[in-house]
């Protein structure tokens, strides 16, 4: 079948499967935080030890994310999509029958294994299976379908490690990448991979090639600078609200929610405007400069206590808009027959933000400036914007060299 062709209804049903496979991803990446009121007193931890543990995922998977484009590329994405949801679950077994910090940080190590291959595996199969006018959309979901994971994580395994204890709550996290795969196994002739092109040795030396490329790098520091802001945000927006507008904790809670809920709308509406155009790193920019300036606006510190909430759901909004341009843009930068290998080295730069980000963050609180997280996220997002226009720039001159 060609995608050009593909109903509606194979669409949705690739889309819908993709999204699943990573949410359950974004899931894992808070299996550990989710359960830190429980691990510490368990293992008699530091909070240094515990955030080493965090460390250990996301700098396994930011390594392992870069090197599984190659594998994507070689074997096909379905086959690499499975191998990373069974590592899920086997890192979740691991870390429930863990009985010192070492078995803590072998299960780390095997999830952040696991999650290494979820953006190559699954941007290559949605850029393969879907049709071309119904792929914005089909990035949209999947950034919305991350943002569940991450809204889900603490509230199952908390309520769960509550009542139950930590041991069962990751026990039952197991349970859920098992599942995804059952129902990705059972649909996998929807999910067939394209016929892997093998390269001659002529041609072999340019398995590499795209490294050479700038617009590859421009990505990268994109997901770099984002992800540094991300991580800001997702360790210490609470914290930051509860000191600079003197509210209480359940409110700033409630004010990171809105920006999580408000970031999936943005995307499902970025799937709209990244569909309608052809000039995504402008869509990128502008969405970036407005969250930029209501960053700047809440590190200020100046206004109502009642404008955290709306301020961080405004944030949340204008950067989920810019997700799915954000993810064309990469398409379009990509050379043919390179999606897994481009996507791979690009997203590997969304962990090292994350790895790099709650350190840098931790700093600033530490210094007692909360207003700096929110400066520093400004900072950030202003930065990633000139690498957003360098990308577009860079594509748009390849395509006149090319007409």
């Amino acid at each position: 079948m060609s995608k050009e062709n593909n109903s509606m209804r194979h669409d949705a049903r690739v889309i819908g499967l993709v999204g699943l496979a990573h949410g359950t991803s974004h899931f894992y990446h808070l299996i550990l935080a989710a359960l830190i009121p429980w691990l510490k007193p368990a293992f008699k931890l530091t909070y240094t030890e515990l955030g080493l543990l965090m460390t250990v995922f996301f700098v396994v998977s930011g390594i392992g994310q870069a090197l599984a484009g190659f594998v994507v590329d070689r074997v096909g994405a379905r086959a690499v999509l499975f191998y990373g949801m069974s590592m899920l679950g086997v890192s979740a077994l691991v870390l429930s029958g863990a009985d010192s910090y070492a078995g803590l940080l072998a299960g780390a190590l095997l999830a952040g294994c696991g999650n290494a291959i979820f953006h190559p595996a699954d941007y290559t199969l949605l850029n393969q299976r879907v049709s071309r006018e119904r792929l914005a959309h089909g990035f949209s979901v999947h950034g919305i379908s991350g943002n569940i994971g991450w809204a889900a994580a603490p509230v199952f395994l908390a309520s769960i490690a509550a009542s139950q204890g930590w041991r069962i709550a990751l026990l039952s996290a197991a349970a859920i990448p098992m599942v995804v795969l059952a129902l990705l196994v059972l649909n996998r002739h929807v999910l067939y991979p394209d016929p892997i092109v093998r390269q001659g040795a002529a041609t072999q030396g340019d398995t590499l090639g795209f490294l050479k490329l700038r617009a590859v790098w421009l990505c990268f520091g994109f997901f770099l600078l984002t992800a540094v802001a991300l991580g800001g945000i997702q360790s210490f927006a609470t914290i930051s609200l509860e000191s600079l507008y003197g509210i209480s904790h359940a409110l700033a809670t409630s004010s990171y929610t809105a920006y999580m809920l408000a970031s999936a709308l943005g995307m499902l509406a970025g799937g709209f405007l990244g569909a309608q155009s052809k000039h995504h790193d402008r869509t990128v920019a502008l969405a970036f400069s407005a969250a930029a300036l209501l960053a700047l606006v809440l590190a200020a510190g100046a206004g109502p206590s009642w404008m955290a909430l709306p301020l961080m759901g405004l944030i949340g909004l204008c950067s989920g808009v810019a997700g799915p341009s954000r993810d064309l843009m990469i398409r379009a930068a990509a050379p043919q027959g390179a999606t897994g290998r481009v996507y791979g080295v690009v997203y590997s730069g969304l962990d090292s933000g994350l790895a790099i980000g709650p350190l840098l963050f931790g700093l600033v609180m530490d210094a007692g400036r909360p207003g700096w997280v929110f400066a520093g996220v400004a900072l950030f997002q202003a930065l990633a914007i000139a690498t957003a226009v360098g990308v577009g720039g860079t594509t748009r001159s390849k395509r006149l060299a090319v007409a």
